[in-house]
């Protein structure tokens, strides 16, 4: 049985040529959606992005991320929303942060684009009630919640895997190595959407495609072992 959990492709590149041409060499590989990083090109503005988007025609989740969110964008706040604006009637979601004011949130969801609203913690892993808490905020206020944190130890990993237990419509993610296995169990807990790579690693510890595609489609919880003989 094929997982249902799809393989998002991060492009992150800098001008309009390149994000084409990996867009293009991930769709070849078996990508399902792609993520384009809009704030990884160097002075984006929307008739580009637009451009860019609809020239590919091909399931997208547009990003611009902040700074403090793992992004590179350094224009104004307002400037960013603006951009997702302009290519909101083209993609399949948009990623917005939690941490956005609502008044952006609600002008996205005002195009009638599903929307993805993601948290980020590059030092910690919170506690499962303070995820659980993040996850539901998030699905109040759009389609998908998206919570990727850092372990310290494995057992943070756990916690990840508690969310996906108890949350539908959910994204979570352990980040770096020691995570990095959470980023298949995704699809054992019918994850709408896990991420791997291209050519761009975006994220620490991220699987390439080929490896998550076979990985997703192999049994990883029950075997066919006979433990009696």
């Amino acid at each position: 049985m094929y997982s249902q959990t799809k393989i998002a492709i991060p492009i992150a590149q800098k001008d309009k040529d390149s994000v084409i041409e990996i867009a293009k060499d991930c769709i070849r590989k078996g990508a399902d959606i792609l993520e384009f990083r809009i704030d990884a090109m160097e002075n984006p503005n929307k008739e580009t992005i637009v451009e860019i988007v609809k020239k590919l025609d091909f399931p997208i989740i547009a990003t611009c991320r902040i700074k403090e969110e793992g992004g590179s964008f350094e224009g104004s706040e307002e400037d960013r929303v603006n951009l997702l604006l302009a290519c909101a009637p083209y993609v399949e979601y948009v990623d917005i942060e939690l941490q956005t004011h609502d008044e952006y949130i609600e002008k996205i969801k005002s195009t009638g684009v599903k929307t993805i609203i993601s948290y980020h913690d590059f030092e910690k892993t919170p506690e499962l009630s303070d995820l659980i808490y993040i996850v539901n905020k998030e699905k109040s206020l759009g389609d998908i919640a998206k919570v990727a944190v850092t372990p310290e130890k494995l057992e943070d990993t756990l916690v990840v895997l508690a969310v996906l237990s108890r949350c539908d419509e959910t994204i979570a993610i352990s980040m770096g190595e020691l995570g990095s296995y959470t980023r298949i169990m995704a699809s054992k807990f019918n994850s709408p959407i896990t991420f791997a790579v291209g050519r761009d690693v975006t994220a620490p510890g991220q699987l390439d495609i080929e490896t998550m595609k076979m990985l997703l489609n192999m049994n990883l919880i029950e075997t066919d072992l006979n433990l009696d003989k």
